[in-house]
């Protein structure tokens, strides 16, 4: 029977946008990590059918959960004072008693959600394994500044193959913000520390960080969609919210030591999860490692270095040939990318804003630097620099590339696409062929 409310055909394309997304997921390795204040909302069952989802797809997951608002409401229904120094729980004996008893808690009512299979329900027929237990080993903070931090903690270690053991068993490993001390006692721990200490040790493909908002935002308040490390460096020089700092400090020690990618989305949208991992705009925020090699606007100085690139290709007939003087009338269409300033890809846009369209040409990878993604990469600041143009579609001419631009989502199209600037000096002789895709 169908189903009245969904606009099938919409959905059907949508689903076939979204396989490549996830055959890249599955068998990865995810750290997600959510505060108590995102168990409280309302979304959050939304959250944990979406997480079902994911685990359904393949993908290895790690789940975090903090606490923060639950301890203080054990704190005060005990009638214990709360003591903090330098934005820290000061955790003695009672305050324990209600770390233990919220986080114990919160575990079993997530374990309770990820087992639920009713038959009305999303997740019917999941059948998922949530693995808990002692795999954060901790450390206490000790004594700083004459001030004794008693049951708080850090992260010594986590026991990375006991998780993986539990992952390759299809079991989601779900963490709690405590840890154990050889010892046999207990500490109160931040939920970022695990989670950034879980990340890094496991060697997470990604970290992903529910927020309320929906995601990291820029000064004049607008959603960045898309950042690198570096700019949450700068985010948190001029970041005033302690638990807004311990999020960023999570993002940047995680990309800092080998987490390739960073996403933060909103636990209250129903949609943002899975917006943010199977579509191409996303949701939330990426926040990608940093890399030596850089992807810029080409400037008078790259000429010489351009050249030298798209000479050879030039030479063979892959590329039409440019002039010194042509390169550098048109340099600011060029995007550059660099190794330790050596131009090693370029690529350039031709727009014609007229019918909305622009020509990616010119692009060329070095020979040593072909293997890996960079040509994604060139092509994807391409796309951007397209969208800042109010551009909707790309266009290629290629002789050789042909199966390269289709597997990158171009579709063969005839030369009467062409606007008419460019279809008067097609040249028949080479017999380009015409590889177009839409950007938005």
């Amino acid at each position: 029977m169908n189903t009245p409310n969904i606009d099938q055909p919409s959905y059907v394309k949508w689903f076939r946008h979204a396989a490549p997304y996830i055959n890249a997921h599955r068998g990865k390795t995810v750290v997600m990590m959510f505060g108590g204040e995102a168990v409280l909302d309302q979304n959050f069952s939304n959250i944990i059918h979406d997480i079902a989802l994911l685990r359904s797809l393949g993908v290895k997951l790690v789940l975090v959960h903090g606490a923060r608002p639950q301890i203080d409401q054990r704190m005060q229904l005990l009638g214990a004072e709360q003591t903090f120094e330098n934005n820290l729980r000061i955790t003695d004996s009672d305050s324990l008693m209600a770390v233990k008893d919220a986080t114990g808690a919160l575990r079993l009512h997530i374990e309770a959600l990820l087992t639920m299979g009713l038959a009305n329900s999303p997740m019917h027929g999941s059948e998922i394994r949530v693995s808990s237990g002692n795999f954060v080993i901790a450390k206490p903070i000790g004594v700083k500044q004459g001030v004794d931090y008693k049951h708080t903690g850090l992260v010594r270690r986590i026991d990375t193959k006991g998780i993986e053991n539990q992952l390759e068993l299809g079991s989601i490993v779900l963490l709690s913000p405590v840890g154990y001390s050889p010892t046999g006692e207990v500490f109160n721990l931040a939920l970022e520390d695990v989670a950034t200490q879980a990340a890094i040790a496991l060697q997470a493909d990604k970290l992903i960080a529910f927020t309320k908002g929906q995601g990291l935002l820029d000064e004049t308040g607008q959603l960045i969609r898309s950042c690198s490390v570096g700019t949450v460096k700068s985010l948190l020089d001029n970041s005033s919210d302690y638990n807004q700092q311990l999020l960023l400090q999570a993002i940047i020690q995680s990309g800092e030591n080998g987490v390739e990618r960073c996403h933060c989305v909103s636990y209250q949208s129903d949609t943002a999860l899975l917006q943010e991992l199977f579509t191409r705009d996303g949701a939330g925020t990426l926040i990608a490692k940093d890399h030596k090699e850089q992807i810029s606007t080409a400037t008078i100085d790259d000429v010489g270095g351009i050249l030298e690139l798209i000479e050879p290709l030039e030479a063979e007939g892959v590329l039409v040939k440019r002039s010194r003087e042509l390169l550098e009338l048109e340099i600011d269409r060029f995007l550059v990318l660099k190794k330790e300033d050596v131009i090693i890809a370029c690529a350039a846009l031709y727009p014609y804003p007229e019918v909305g369209c622009g020509e990616l040409a010119c692009v060329a990878i070095h020979p040593d630097y072909r293997k890996g993604n960079r040509g994604e990469h060139l092509l994807s600041a391409v796309e951007a620099f397209a969208k800042r143009q109010k551009l909707n579609e790309l266009f290629v001419l290629t002789t050789v590339s042909a199966h390269w631009f289709l597997e990158k989502g171009f579709v063969e199209s005839s030369v009467d696409y062409l606007p008419e600037g460019k279809k008067q000096i097609y040249n028949l002789q080479r017999k380009s062929k015409v590889f177009v895709k839409r950007i938005v």
